[in-house]
């Protein structure tokens, strides 16, 4: 918590700088105006001193003034420097989140992340933008008007002297019981993020089934949870309000009694009672500022530990210190699978899901993965540009450990497609040109006609300007295909997946497309995973997998010969086109 609040300031230091300044200005002039209006009683009343009145009262309008131009320019530094610290944190908790490996998002889960970056963080900023004012102002005007009550009558001083322990005690009592439920606000926060998450995303399958009953039912319960946790936690907090309230009249009444009696004694002036009363309120006041941020600091470091778990997550997969620079050229992608083992080490069940996969590719090859539902097929392409390390064994591209590589170096000689086809919010160009973002429209138009997209995207009112809407959710789950094979293939990568990838086109757009590739990709060594055994017959090596071990591989002429797993995938696929027929 502590390094989180030291160091994510930059460029807003000059704001937490002038914050305490002009707090201190606005607390001294706050403090200078019952002494003032003391005197005006005991001196300029007392005394029918019209002119020490004026003077005393301009002075004192004065003093408001410059309080309250004190209390605007510090209030606006705590909120700068509080908001500037809020979208630092941010921005490095996002940067930091962006390294993470799938097994870290899984780890912690899309909505928690999202909770964590946004929830969290604005809490911790509301609790700093407090803390800037409040931890300066309170304990320096608690101190300054209790020694001035003191100069009037140390008698009236006691009454301060065992009210503000209390508050204290209090205070303390109240963050012990409520740090815990704080934390669960924040888990049950995420447990409702992740079902409005999911069901936004797959808003069309819950229509599709008629599940919105349903849907509302669950989110009614994580909803309710939260609700809960946050009574819970807010029941707890209130108890402080009866306590100060009993506490203040307490104190108002012990002041008024045994300040009249002295008054009444000639041991206290009535100005000066009115200014201790007036110096009491600015010493509550204090001690119940200072308990509000003690207590928004409780929530906030419940969602600073959240922060920090992120911050102080090291990514499973970096960069070794000492890699150098590798580039891998076109017609130089060469892979390996040399005893490759691999399991989902945090979210699976601890069992290999890869068992001792062992074959080679050379460059400029089409690599088919095939095998049964569950078979690895997926877990075993995600390998080559390591959003997972491999269990035991290693992958080689161009004849060096993939562990080896800078993982920029790595991943920029690779092209996916993957299995959940991903558009962003933009144009169809901005969509296109991730695959480069120097390309020109002509580059762009082209990978598009090599992907079989330039028909309908030219036929868009707006053409390359034509707007996607969030996930692609405008345009066909085929056109969707599509558009992201011609990114991957604008990039012209060393590399190429294909993750079941052309499973919403027709056989002959499919046709059309590895014709594509064959022409424009030439030297690219290219992995397809495909269900249909006519985008796989044509390969180079077809890898048969079964329960995670490769079965057999070879060419679709040798399988058919010695592997009786994919001959049955060839015989029922034909059987079944040849009913359709």
């Amino acid at each position: 918590m502590r390094q989180i609040l030291t160091g994510y300031w930059g460029k807003y230091k000059n704001s937490l700088i002038l914050t305490p300044i002009f707090v201190l200005l606005e607390t001294v002039v706050t403090l200078a105006l019952p002494t003032l209006m003391s005197n005006i009683v005991d001196v300029g009343v007392a005394g029918g001193n019209r002119r020490y009145i004026i003077i005393c009262g301009l002075l004192m309008t004065a003093l408001a003034l410059m309080s309250a131009v004190s209390g605007f320019i510090s209030t606006w530094n705590a909120s700068r420097a509080a908001n500037g610290f809020g979208s630092n944190l941010r921005q490095a908790m996002f940067r930091h989140i962006q390294q993470f490996s799938f097994a870290d998002i899984d780890r912690f889960s899309t909505a928690s992340l999202i909770t964590r970056t946004t929830s969290d963080v604005r809490q911790l900023q509301m609790a700093v933008q407090m803390m800037l004012r409040t931890l300066i102002q309170a304990p320096f005007q608690l101190l300054v008007a209790m020694t001035i009550v003191i100069t009037y009558s140390w008698r009236l001083a006691l009454i301060f002297m065992i009210s503000v322990p209390l508050l204290f005690v209090g205070t303390v009592t109240v963050m012990t019981l409520v740090d815990k439920l704080f934390l669960l606000v924040q888990q049950k926060l995420d447990a409702m993020n992740a079902d409005i998450q999911e069901n936004l995303i797959a808003i069309r399958v819950v229509k599709a089934f008629v599940r919105q009953r349903y849907e509302r039912e669950k989110f009614k319960k994580a909803n309710d949870e939260l609700t809960r946790a946050n009574l819970r936690a807010v029941g707890v907090m209130i108890a402080m309000s009866p306590l100060a309230t009993i506490v203040l009249n307490a104190v108002t009444l012990c002041l008024y009694w045994f300040g009249g009696r002295m008054v009444a004694r000639a041991e206290l002036e009535s100005g000066q009672l009115l200014a201790v009363v007036s110096y009491m309120s600015q010493i509550m006041m204090s001690v119940m500022m200072f308990s509000m941020v003690l207590m928004q600091y409780t929530r906030a470091r419940a969602c600073g530990k959240r922060i920090a778990e992120v911050l102080n997550t090291e990514p499973d997969i970096q960069d070794k210190p000492d890699a150098p620079a590798r580039t891998v050229a076109p017609d130089h992608g060469s892979v390996e699978f040399r005893d490759v083992s691999f399991r989902y080490s945090r979210t699976g069940n601890g069992e290999d899901v890869l068992k001792n996969i062992s074959f080679s590719v050379r460059p400029g090859q089409t690599v088919a993965i095939v095998g049964g539902t569950g078979s690895g097929k997926s877990s075993l392409v995600n390998l080559i540009p390591r959003f997972y390390d491999v269990s035991a064994g290693a992958v080689l591209v161009d004849g060096t450990d993939v562990r080896d590589y800078r993982i920029q170096d790595l991943r920029d000689a690779i092209g996916m497609v993957l299995q959940k086809n991903v558009l962003f919010t933009g144009t169809i160009r901005e969509n296109i040109a991730w695959g480069n973002e120097h390309a020109t429209d002509e580059e762009i138009i082209a990978a598009l006609k090599s992907a079989q997209a330039w028909d309908f995207v030219s036929q868009m009112p707006e053409g390359l300007d034509t707007m996607l809407l969030q996930g692609g959710t405008n345009v066909s789950g085929g056109q969707k295909q599509r558009l992201c094979i011609a990114r991957a293939m604008l990039k012209k990568p060393a590399i190429l997946i294909l993750d079941d990838s052309t499973s919403a086109v027709d056989s002959d757009t499919e046709s059309r497309i590895r014709e594509s590739f064959r022409r424009e990709l030439a030297d690219t060594t290219v992995f397809i995973i495909a269900q249909r055994i006519s985008s796989v017959v044509s390969a180079d090596m077809i890898v048969v997998l079964d329960e995670g071990a490769v079965e057999s591989v070879g060419t679709h002429d040798e399988l058919m010969e010695r592997s009786a797993i994919y001959r049955d995938i060839y015989t029922s696929q034909v059987e079944e086109a040849l009913s359709d027929g």
